[in-house]
């Protein structure tokens, strides 16, 4: 990777998720903080408006890098990051908070550009492993995010969003220098820009039956995590008394089994077993966890805690790039910015959807509480309720991948899905 331009796009997407990182445990207690006072309600939807941005602009952003490339989409949605996080950490009211996530939300886009330039410079038969890359970025982008978060926050709440902020803008620089195009004249996305290929015609493309199954399981687990991830820090907060700091560092702990799945072991996994088993496999392990998280209890300690939190991740690390690598494949040369645009479009939808089920799930009834035995148990059931809810959707995701794999797998391994358009 020294001299690939791969390596700038996993520096790019790393330095991007470890911005990502740093919000999860740091802005529920910022925004619950007596200068916002936000609800238990409004901060699951301030989580849910930065995936309806992203939900609305990751298409967009995907169409506009098919057409005018992607290095100039990469820059721009950076530059977009960098402000909403600043806006955030300076953030004088609730409703700065909101234009803050809105704005990066917006910005957020960029993921499905790296996907689509990682597509453009891998062969089908490595696009698992390259895929992984980005699954390593987001591992290592939640080791060091989170555990910054935490730490950073000791000098100030609002320190982690302007350190984020400047990463950011250090990103965006060094993606400016040192970042090759590769959308050129000829390429097959340009020139079906040029021909003028409508937004009908991808609509046709993602009609494919083998890419919607991919869709659907990938929107389902999404949910399932988002699920997870919106509530988790209250879990550690209600059950064990941990702070921000804490859960930084457990957050960290599945990065670390995260960046070593998908950066060192996906590519031989893929080549061995293909990526319908693999999403088969990390469905089933992620539904597990699942359902066992809300029975670890004080008693297990740290131990209890990281065995499921490593077990979690890996069941996403296995199915993550397995699902963008099919996802990729079925999509042609012309529609990989598209495609893999609307991918993530899907999954900031069911990042919206996730946080206001957890929302409706536990965070009323936490926010309605008191501490004496009869509330500690009504608690401890929403807790429950919650994380069944999650596992009940990703072993939906499992039984679909299973589907998956008896109707399209022979395809799918031997790299042969159908092109689309």
């Amino acid at each position: 990777m020294k001299r690939s331009p791969l390596l700038v796009i996993f520096i790019t997407v790393f330095i991007d998720l470890v911005g990502f990182g740093i919000v999860i445990p740091v802005l529920p207690y910022y925004a619950e903080g007596t200068k916002f006072g936000a609800t238990p309600s409004q901060i699951g939807l301030l989580f849910a408006s930065y995936s309806v941005m992203q939900l609305v602009f990751s298409p967009v952003l995907g169409r506009l890098s098919d057409k005018y490339g992607r290095r100039p989409v990469l820059l721009t949605s950076l530059l977009g990051t960098a402000l909403g996080f600043l806006i955030l950490g300076f953030a004088t009211t609730l409703s700065m908070l909101f234009l803050g996530r809105i704005i990066d939300g917006i910005s957020g886009g960029n993921i499905s550009t790296a996907q689509a330039y990682i597509a453009d410079v891998t062969t089908k038969e490595n696009r698992a492993k390259g895929m992984g890359l980005i699954g390593a970025a987001f591992g290592l982008g939640f080791v060091f995010g989170p555990a910054i978060g935490g730490i950073l926050s000791r000098w100030g709440i609002n320190v982690p969003f302007l350190f984020a902020g400047g990463l950011a803008l250090a990103n965006a620089v060094l993606l400016y220098f040192t970042l090759p195009e590769t959308v050129t004249r000829d390429h097959p996305a340009r020139v079906s820009a040029a021909s003028g290929r409508s937004w009908a015609q991808l609509f046709a493309a993602l009609r494919e039956p083998a890419l919607a199954f991919v869709m659907s399981i990938y929107f389902l687990s999404i949910i399932a995590f988002s699920i997870m991830t919106a509530v988790f820090s209250l879990f550690m907060l209600f059950r064990f008394g941990y702070d921000p700091w804490h859960v930084g560092w457990i957050f960290a702990f599945v990065g670390i089994v995260s960046a070593i799945i998908q950066g060192g072991l996906i590519g031989k996994l893929v080549k061995r077993f293909g990526e319908p088993v693999l999403v088969i496999v990390g469905a089933f392990v992620f539904s597990a966890s699942l359902f066992i998280t809300p029975f670890v209890t004080v008693g297990m300690g740290v131990a209890g805690i990281l065995l499921i939190g490593g077990t979690s991740s890996i069941g996403n690390a296995l199915m993550a790039p397995a699902l963008t690598s099919l996802g990729s494949k079925s999509a042609s040369a012309r529609d990989q910015g598209s495609v893999l645009g609307v991918m993530q479009s899907v999954a900031s939808l069911a990042r919206a959807v996730g946080p206001t089920l957890a929302a409706g799930l536990i965070y009323s009834a936490i926010a309605h509480s008191s501490f004496d035995g009869h509330a500690m148990k009504m608690s401890d059931g929403s807790i429950l309720r919650t994380f069944l809810v999650a596992g009940a959707i990703q072993f939906v995701a499992f039984l679909l991948a299973i589907y998956f794999a008896r109707s399209f797998g022979s395809q799918s391994s031997n790299s042969e899905i159908a092109e689309t358009g």
